[in-house]
């Protein structure tokens, strides 16, 4: 980072200077692709015991377990590459490309569910994994663009948007499932 010769702080590469609060809008933006990341990953765990009725796994249940712990590999392994390229093009694109690569995944992983896919769903849980390793860019981003004072609060909105995800999740993923379906 290069630095700011009127102000002496470090220039941003989405063309803020540390200290500059964060618009409202780019704030909702980043709660809504946290609560989005969130919201998928919640989503799958009270259909894990549908899919292994559908899917016939083996009764070690690994082939589900593994369905889960993909995207959280992905987002392992991910998050350092998306760091270090929001470093050099910035923030903002790699939050806009995780937020649409999310969005393509799920909806991709209800059309893999509807048709019975294992592979189809494997495949679109590690590709929202991938996209949605921008957690830390967003908690990045919070951290570049707001005040010292002000920090404390977005990395708070940060945090609502996490916990909102994970909890409405299952919730949404119960009143999409058909009653007759759950209760067999």
């Amino acid at each position: 980072m290069s630095q700011n010769e009127e102000t002496n702080e470090p220039e941003l590469r989405d063309g803020g200077v540390e200290g500059r609060n964060a618009t409202k809008g780019a704030l909702g933006v980043i709660f809504l692709t946290v609560f989005i990341d969130l919201l998928g990953f919640g989503i799958v765990l009270p259909l894990l015991p549908l899919y292994a009725d559908i899917f016939g796994t083996d009764p070690s249940g690994i082939v589900i377990g593994m369905l889960m712990a993909c995207f959280s590999i992905m987002q392992f392994v991910f998050a350092p590459i998306w760091g270090a390229i929001s470093d050099r093009i910035g923030r903002r694109p790699i939050i806009i490309i995780g937020l649409a690569g999310s969005v393509v995944f799920y909806t991709l992983f209800g059309i893999a569910a509807i048709y019975e896919s294992l592979f189809g769903l494997f495949v679109t849980r590690i590709g929202a994994g991938i996209a949605g390793a921008t957690i830390p860019t967003a908690q990045a981003y919070i951290a570049d663009t707001t005040t010292k004072e002000n920090r404390t609060r977005g990395m708070a909105l940060i945090g609502i948007a996490f916990g909102l995800g994970f909890t409405l999740g299952p919730l949404f993923a119960y009143f999409a499932v058909p009653q007759e379906i759950a209760v067999e």
